[in-house]
């Protein structure tokens, strides 16, 4: 569903990722691991069009799309949830929801969103700002507004309570049932990893250096990789 094949992303004269490669397949969610700087954010960005990529290519359903502008990636089957969410704070829960519509031509939030997220539902009126521990939440739903093909999301854990993190696991994982769409999470919280991963990578100084299925993944080795 998501190919990356030999991707070389610089700012500038300094590359920062190094001709990284991975499939995912329909309905898989990777977990990519490593510290801060080691190159999750920036990949997650130049997956998106935000940092152009020096080379190596990017496809969608065996649709290329590095060529593409982020918003045409967007219609390619590609959404993203930033780190630090990115919600529009002064207009409401629905509107923020809605701007993840432009690209499928429809004109009210799909019932099933709010399924998903009934806190959203409750406070729909309310000014995206004022959601305290509903802003993740919030961001994704508005990223599934376009109906992706494949989900990407950076450090979604940062900043939330574990009780939060435990139940925005479990519905990635419906998401990932119902919706049948490949998700690609960065991050560092190991547990959040195993919790909804299929596979997780390590990515270090913008290389992968490690990968396991979560069957049998050695915790103790992924943990040497994000000490610091």
């Amino acid at each position: 569903m998501l190919a990356i094949d030999n991707l070389h992303v610089s700012y500038g004269q300094s590359e920062v990722i190094h001709g990284v490669t991975l499939d995912v397949a329909p309905g898989e969610i990777v977990a990519i691991m490593g510290r801060n700087g080691m190159g999750k954010t920036t990949l997650m960005k130049s997956l998106m069009g935000i940092v152009p990529s020096r080379s190596g290519t990017i496809s969608i359903a065996g649709k290329e799309i590095e060529a593409q502008e982020s918003f045409s990636r967007v219609k390619s089957g590609l959404s993203y949830v930033p780190q630090g969410r990115m919600i529009f704070s002064t207009m409401t829960v629905q509107e923020n929801i809605e701007t993840g519509l432009t690209v499928t031509g429809e004109s009210q939030v799909p019932g099933d969103l709010y399924e998903l997220f009934p806190v959203l539902l409750e406070m729909k009126s309310r000014r995206g700002g004022n959601l305290s521990g509903g802003q993740q939440q919030l961001a994704i739903a508005r990223a599934l507004a376009s109906r992706p093909k494949v989900l990407l999301l950076d450090e979604p854990t940062e900043g939330i309570q574990p009780s939060i993190i435990k139940e925005m696991a479990r519905t990635l994982r419906r998401i990932r049932d119902e919706k049948g769409l490949s998700i690609v999470v960065s991050e560092q919280v190991l547990s959040f990893a195993l919790d909804i991963a299929d596979r997780v990578l390590v990515i270090e100084n913008g290389e992968f250096v490690h990968e396991s299925p979560r069957a049998g993944i050695d915790e103790a080795k992924v943990s040497s990789f994000l000490s610091v």
